[in-house]
């Protein structure tokens, strides 16, 4: 049978979707999923080989895996990125892409804007290393530069953050990177690179919660970390170690998922955007932030470096903790729960659920306000979502 060519002139969404693992002698279209834990040689002579990194052959299932190989080439193809490792959550990423560069009397400069689980391992567990970090405000990038030490050997920001959605330059932020010759660590998770790509922007590193909107219907875990192959490698070395391997199931249910992820985004960003615009100027409303908004702090930043402004929107209702909870207790079609990237909308109430173990005092200085509310666009018919949200706006007050 005819070998079809994936071009590397062909855009990052028909790579991703062309990339498989070669066919079985069943010819199967769709790739077949590799669940299994081992690998076996035809003879001593090609096991010890393996085991010596003279081949490409796999070994055992948490070093590498066909399936899991796939999601992370169709992620690289997607990203810019020369290589990927895959990982069982999108903190097991997060971790392993500080671990691999970080060591006892480092610093680690991070945005405080970012998801509450990164915050609670950058000043929980680190510090149990003896690597410390500073914080610095996302909105004020001046700031970076002068925070940067001796011992810097990282900086770590979302853009967007989760929940504020605050945007930062990234060109900006890459270029004090490399005059100071410091990993830029990008959590790319709320754009995904079917709306914005850091690596191309300057970033060293990108990283991904991919149970979010690249599985896009809440189904599994996983995360993945991408950048230039070396520096992978030291990914790869530190997690073949630890154990956070991604499921051969995880990933196969993700490779798939990649073959929609641009058409999914469209639509949520599409339906992000006109619940924004109908909930700016409504009676219930202080404010509503979405990086598409013109009055949004950094609209021209994300109008460069983002091709939408993503299916996240975020407002503060009126009447504080209170009213957001009363809020989504008359929330009738969208979901309560943990997540976000769902095709189902999700509503969220930060202050007390993902951010919660957070201070009052250290959840305002990265803008969650009591009444902050997270709405996750989910790919119901936006009349239906939008109707739904301002019923329950009406009905708490």
């Amino acid at each position: 049978m005819k070998k079809r060519k994936i071009k590397p002139t062909y855009r990052p969404e028909t790579r991703a979707i062309r990339i498989q693992p070669g066919r079985t002698p069943n010819m199967e279209h769709s790739s077949p999923l590799y669940l299994t834990s081992s690998f076996c040689y035809e003879d001593s002579e090609a096991m010890r080989a393996a085991f010596a990194d003279e081949t490409d052959a796999y070994i055992y299932s948490r070093f590498s895996n066909p399936t899991v190989e796939e999601f992370s080439q169709r992620m690289s193809a997607l990203e810019g990125a020369e290589s990927g490792f895959a990982t069982a959550s999108g903190m097991s990423a997060i971790f392993g892409s500080f671990m691999a560069f970080l060591k006892a009397g480092d610093h680690l400069l991070s945005s405080a804007s970012i998801f509450g689980s990164t915050h609670t391992v950058i000043t929980k567990f680190l510090p149990k290393w003896n690597i410390q970090h500073t914080y610095f405000d996302v909105t004020k990038p001046e700031t970076i530069e002068a925070l940067i030490q001796p011992n810097t050997k990282m900086i770590f920001i979302e853009t967007p953050s989760n929940p504020g959605l605050d945007v930062i330059d990234l060109e900006l932020v890459s270029k004090i990177a490399k005059k100071h010759n410091v990993l830029l660590n990008v959590d790319n998770c709320f754009a995904t690179p079917a709306i914005q790509r850091p690596l191309e922007l300057g970033a060293d590193l990108v990283t991904h919660s991919a149970t979010k909107w690249l599985d896009g219907q809440g189904r599994v875990l996983g995360g993945i970390v991408l950048g230039k192959k070396e520096l992978v490698d030291e990914v790869y070395a530190f997690c073949r170690s630890t154990g956070p391997s991604l499921s051969p199931f995880n990933a196969w249910v993700l490779a798939r998922s990649l073959e929609t992820l641009h058409v999914r985004m469209e639509r949520h960003a599409s339906t992000a955007l006109s619940l924004a615009e109908a909930l700016e100027g409504n009676e219930h409303v202080e404010w509503v932030k979405y990086p598409f908004l013109a009055s949004h702090p950094q609209y021209e930043i994300a109008k460069k470096q983002m091709s939408s402004g993503g299916g996240i929107v975020c407002f503060e209702i009126k009447g504080g903790l209170e009213r957001g909870r009363r809020f989504l207790d008359q929330l009738e079609l969208l979901s309560l729960t943990a997540n976000l990237g769902d095709s189902r909308s999700i509503a969220s109430h930060p202050a007390s659920t993902t951010h919660a173990k957070l201070s009052e005092a250290e959840r305002l200085k990265v803008g969650i306000t009591p009444g902050l509310i997270r709405i996750s666009c989910g790919l119901e018919h936006k009349d239906d979502i939008m109707e739904d949200v301002l019923q329950a706006l009406e009905a708490s007050r």
